[in-house]
């Protein structure tokens, strides 16, 4: 009998764990010192219990070490000794800093992030376009200020408010900050430091005419809504071509007041578009005098695919129970949610077969994670595999005429 390739010798959670480089986590460790006073649970098990936590979706964390003790003789195949306790593990989520797991993310992103390039962006200044957004994630208590106002009755939950940045020609965050969902958004703008030439793409949230001015002295090029109580002075109108799209109704030069008594001014261009599909005027806001305006507009609506992340992210790792009752807690498990949001989609864009949605492989994955079952097969032809695999059954169990 052949040797059969639809098994292999590490579970599903080893093979994911083969893009991760131990010896960079120690390294990390030690630039942290978040292994300082630890016997067991150092930080590689507890980045391999977070990811098996949220791969699984998990609930408690009487759940995951429950279930971790179920496939414990297992966790010898990608290096884990210890099976971790509840209260170790809720220890852990609050003791050892989240900084930790942020550091294996972005060491992720710069060694895998190219791989993840779309090579359809058919505009070369595209890979120079940062997308910007945020997310709002309630809580089960006030551990961070909510947004909004406190309710009439009883009190208000606590909110995070995940600020995201992303490449155009990538799927995965670049840049992640955490604060409060009170927080406003605008707040991320001071945290970016882009090479001169890169365009920048936002919604109204993040109006700052402050920081507006600075991306015009740096040569960084934004494009966003202008808001519809802003106040501006026209300074000169552009002439639009005749061979210019029939919905652009307007494209100007403006200047924007700011500051100590509006003092401070910032010159920018105005283009009004009136969207067919959605029958209203849309009134762009870009410090970019050279592109057309058809241009401006298709640069702006790039910014709905990080939209699609965090729909993909919300849908694949729900984030609606955490694994403890802290800051550095829920943090830790967020961070763990973009690793594995970054391996997923790395294995996805290994397959050269398989035309599975992520939902699709996302669950075949939480259901076979400690299965000794070959992945990348499984992903590429599920349904060949499994008539292969049944063909060899029916061949071992048939009857035989004659004894051997």
């Amino acid at each position: 009998m052949g040797k059969n390739t639809n098994f292999i010798g590490q579970p599903v959670l080893g093979q994911i764990l083969k893009f991760i480089n131990r010896s960079t986590i120690n390294e990390i460790s030690k630039e942290y010192n978040t292994d300082r006073y630890i016997k067991k649970f150092d930080g590689y098990t507890h980045l391999v219990t977070m990811l098996y936590a949220v791969l699984k979706d998990f609930t408690s964390l009487r759940e995951v070490c429950i279930n971790l003790l179920s496939d414990s003789h297992k966790l010898q195949h990608f290096g884990v000794k210890y099976c971790v306790t509840k209260s170790t593990l809720a220890d852990a989520n609050k003791r050892r800093s989240s900084e930790f797991f942020e550091a294996i993310y972005m060491s992720l992103y710069r060694k895998y992030g190219r791989r993840l390039s779309d090579s359809c962006i058919d505009r070369e200044f595209l890979s120079k376009l940062y997308i910007i957004d945020s997310s709002t994630i309630s809580l089960f208590k006030q551990i961070l200020k909510g947004a909004g106002r406190n309710p009439k009755h009883g009190k208000k939950k606590g909110g995070i408010k995940v600020h995201t940045v992303i490449r155009a020609d990538e799927d995965v965050p670049c840049l992640v900050k955490c604060t409060a969902a009170s927080k406003h958004d605008h707040t991320l703008l001071k945290y970016l430091n882009l090479a001169i030439g890169s365009f920048l793409t936002f919604d109204r949230a993040y109006v700052d005419y402050a920081a507006y001015e600075k991306f015009s002295q740096n040569l960084i090029y934004y494009i966003t809504k202008l808001k519809s109580n802003a106040k501006y002075i026209s300074e000169m109108e552009i002439d639009i071509p005749d061979e210019a799209d029939s919905g652009i109704l307007r494209d100007e030069v403006i200047q924007l007041n700011y500051g100590e008594n509006k003092k401070l001014t910032h010159k920018s261009r105005r283009i009004a578009y009136w969207d067919n599909e959605n029958s209203r005027v849309m009134v762009y806001l870009t410090n970019n005098f050279e592109l057309s305006a058809e241009t401006i507009i298709d640069i702006y609506r790039k910014r709905w695919q990080i939209e699609l992340l965090f729909k993909r992210i919300k849908q694949n790792f729900p984030l609606k129970y955490f694994l403890g009752d802290n800051v550095n807690a829920i943090e830790i498990q967020i961070w763990t949610v973009l690793i594995a949001n970054l391996l997923m989609t790395l294995i996805k864009s290994s397959l050269t077969k398989s035309k599975l949605a992520f939902s699709t492989m996302i669950s075949i994955v939480k259901n076979q994670l400690m299965y000794y079952v070959n992945l990348i097969k499984l992903l590429n032809n599920p349904i060949g595999t499994w008539i292969e695999q049944n063909k060899k059954r029916e061949k071992n169990h048939q009857l035989l005429l004659f004894e051997t």
